[in-house]
């Protein structure tokens, strides 16, 4: 496992969760959580050595003092302690010095917000995330996870094909592009007997595509219903273009959000293939059951741990490592943002070192807030000493 049709639309969808309009969701709709502040409990930050500098591939990391960061006494921390412990529980995939802490932080599961926060003022050191050339303030978005209707059997109501990976997708690279899927009776073959499920609208299955993963509800026979989780399983490797900023660039419209694409739309249903073509990109799913006990939980991100709303983020891997405690500021007509989030996934839309794609959750209000967020941002890794 994000954000507008023209920015980072194409981000999520092609990492192990996910996509927005960008290239990156039950019956009830679950976003990212609105923690109330925290008890005005303060403990205070230590004196740290400021000016350090860690290079990373592609951002470096200034030392600052812990009063840099914005909102640091309000976050309740809880949240995204957890979704901490979650990448401690995949800890291989963390550098060592900060699996290390991992046994500490795991402790601290269920210690207060000022127990947590003191902890981390003496293990931990805050960097400001610069890139390269100095910049600091960078871009968030935010990619969420779709629900759908969903059948079995194609229909006249359910004609949009889910396709699981073809058995020959690695022994061609690029794969088919997305209209040669559609008209290449070669193609055709390759896919036959691959449908996993259908849709009902081919725009909702390029939803699906770019964020990545979805949940879907299908009758049974006995007419009750399933949900489950459609799970990135690979791409045909063809490059993300994005439809709204096709639809741009021709100027048959201002606003590129997917409400404004599907009232496009339905002014120019003729003109449907011509939109999905615009985009040769094609994503492939497997499908996954859901227990009773993940209903809440997110798709795995790159990292490989279930994302959480509302503090997880998907970043550039070359400039902040899978597993990291971030703190993120940022203020916009969206959403005002001051908390702590952790890196556990990336998206091929998510590049450079300022640059996060938000978790917001599953269902229509997360879909909502990740089709519009784009704002400035601010981060900090909060890195061993």
């Amino acid at each position: 496992m994000c954000a507008l049709i023209v920015g980072s639309l194409g981000a999520c969808g092609s990492s192990p969760t996910h996509a927005p309009v960008e290239d990156r969701t039950p019956a009830a709709s679950t976003t990212a959580p609105q923690v109330a502040p925290a008890a005005a409990v303060v403990v205070a930050p230590p004196k740290v050595e400021t000016g350090q500098t860690i290079v990373q591939a592609r951002s470096r990391w200034v030392g600052v003092g812990w009063d840099a960061l914005p909102g640091l006494q309000q976050d309740a921390l809880g949240q995204g302690w957890r979704a901490w412990i979650k990448s401690c529980e995949r800890s291989a995939s963390m550098p060592p010095a900060l699996s290390t802490l991992c046994p500490q932080a795991m402790a601290l599961a269920n210690a207060d917000a000022a127990g947590q926060r003191a902890w981390m003022y003496r293990h931990l050191q805050p960097y400001r995330v610069e890139s390269l050339q100095g910049e600091t303030q960078g871009l968030l978005t935010a990619y969420y996870e779709p629900v759908f209707e969903a059948s079995r059997t194609p229909s006249a109501s359910f004609s949009a094909p889910i396709y699981a990976p073809p058995a020959n997708l690695a022994s061609r690279k690029p794969w088919y592009t997305r209209k040669e899927m559609d008209t290449l009776p070669e193609a055709k073959a390759a896919l036959k007997g691959k449908a996993l499920v259908y849709l009902d609208d081919p725009v909702d299955a390029l939803v699906l595509q770019i964020q990545g993963s979805g949940r879907i509800r299908v009758q049974q026979p006995d007419g009750s219903f399933r949900n489950s989780r459609l799970a990135f399983a690979g791409t045909n490797e063809q490059p993300y273009k994005s439809v709204g900023k096709w639809l741009l660039d021709q100027g048959l419209t201002k606003d590129a959000s997917w409400p404004g694409i599907k009232a496009w739309l339905a002014r120019n249903p003729q003109r449907q293939q011509e939109l999905l073509w615009s985009n040769p990109r094609m994503v492939f799913f497997r499908e996954e059951a859901l227990s009773e006990s993940e209903v809440d939980a997110g798709p795995r991100g790159a990292q490989g741990v279930a994302l959480s709303a509302g503090r997880s983020i998907a970043v550039d891997p070359g400039s902040i490592p899978y597993g990291t405690p971030v703190w993120i500021s940022s203020a916009g007509p969206q959403t005002q943002l001051q908390q702590l989030v952790i890196a556990q996934d990336t998206g091929s839309a998510i590049t450079g070192a300022v640059r996060a794609d938000y978790f917001a959750g599953f269902g229509p209000q997360a879909g909502d807030l990740a089709g519009r967020l784009k704002q400035p941002l601010q981060m900090w890794v909060l890195w061993p000493k």
